[in-house]
């Protein structure tokens, strides 16, 4: 049986973040996209994942969640 793409990956990731608070993984040997910043953690893609899963509870956009504070 082959393997899954995600178990074949030897590729480090960093955990990304912008400036609306919206999480990403992206390839550490490649320049960030404008726009994107690192958040600090870096690994495994899964390991990434499940980070940002445990970080990143409020889905909505930081521009949405002060306009609804308001």
């Amino acid at each position: 049986m082959p393997m899954a793409a995600d178990e074949t990956d030897a590729t480090v990731y960093q955990v990304v973040v912008n400036d609306e608070e919206q999480y990403s993984i992206w390839p550490a040997y490649k320049a960030l996209p404008a726009g994107w910043r690192l958040e600090g953690k870096s690994g495994p893609k899964a390991e990434c994942l499940a980070h940002i899963e445990s970080v990143w509870t409020d889905m909505r956009p930081l521009s949405l969640r002060r306009s609804m504070a308001r």
